[in-house]
């Protein structure tokens, strides 16, 4: 269903659109539906799950030295009590608890999430609304406060935003956490970085749980390696430009994209132009 060449795409658009607040699943949607694959087959939506692996081993590679740190720190913070006063021990269970609504979204949502949220029309509507939301944390978000501010409640409230672009493809991960990120006060480098942060447990689990629907789907495994690849190389550029972006610029390039991109599959869907 899937051959090389396809993938080598397919792994390009994940890679470029993971972490950027543009939607990852929509833009693979999309493509899907420019090279004619069906974008509701239970083997691609575990194809797109899959190569999102590569994009979360480049957050692994390119944040392996916060990591080893927040690791060491909880880690120090089992171990002994007074070492759970420090900020990386908490931030590390944080990660954790902040995880688990989208776990639990994933479970109870399988069917919806398969079946008829997998569509076009979903994901050009999902785009706007998401644009709307990332322009109000642009515009309204205060910025005042930097990672070592971080604290539980804008973690579980961050965590809890993935599950909208769990249900509706098209609203971005990314663009959904860092949105509320910024409500809650934080600057753009600090929501961005909890962002990442959270993607690792949340995509790697993804990964492995649509494993079983690549393969068993009739998918050939090598078409899955080169797309888990490419999206690796390409994700690790883009996680280097947003982090460079973020630190001076607004969302407002991205807000106007993601409004034209979602106009224009709309007008490709009333016309016929392209199939939902």
């Amino acid at each position: 269903m899937i051959d090389i060449g396809q993938a080598v795409v397919l792994g390009v658009v994940e890679g470029l659109t993971e972490f950027l607040p543009v939607s990852s699943t929509g833009h693979l949607k999309i493509t899907e539906g420019f090279l004619g694959i069906p974008v509701d087959d239970q083997a691609v939506v575990g194809f797109t799950a899959v190569i999102q692996v590569g994009a979360i081993a480049a957050v692994l590679v390119y944040f392996f030295r916060d990591i080893v740190r927040f690791a060491a720190a909880w880690g120090r913070g089992l171990a002994r009590p007074e070492a759970r006063q420090e900020h990386d021990y908490k931030f590390a269970w944080w990660i954790i608890f902040a995880t688990v609504p989208i776990v639990v979204a994933g479970l109870l949502f399988q069917p919806l999430i398969k079946g008829p949220l997998a569509s076009l029309w979903v994901v050009a509507g999902s785009l706007i609304a998401g644009s709307v939301v990332m322009w109000a944390a642009d515009r309204f978000g205060t910025g005042k406060r930097g990672e070592p501010e971080t604290t539980l409640p804008d973690a579980m409230l961050v965590g809890s935003s993935q599950i909208l672009a769990l249900l509706f493809p098209g609203f971005s991960r990314s663009g959904a956490t860092i949105s509320t990120g910024l409500l809650r006060g934080l600057d753009r480098v600090a929501a961005t970085r909890l962002s990442f942060f959270l993607s690792i447990p949340a995509l790697t689990g993804a990964g492995v749980y649509e494993l079983k629907d690549a393969v068993g789907g009739g998918l050939d495994v090598v078409p899955l390696l080169v797309g888990t690849v490419v999206s690796f190389v390409v994700a690790y550029a883009s996680i280097a430009w947003l982090l460079k972006f973020v630190a001076g610029h607004t969302f407002t390039a991205f807000v106007i994209y993601r409004v034209v991109v979602g106009v224009g599959l709309l007008g490709l869907l009333v016309t016929g132009a392209l199939t939902p």
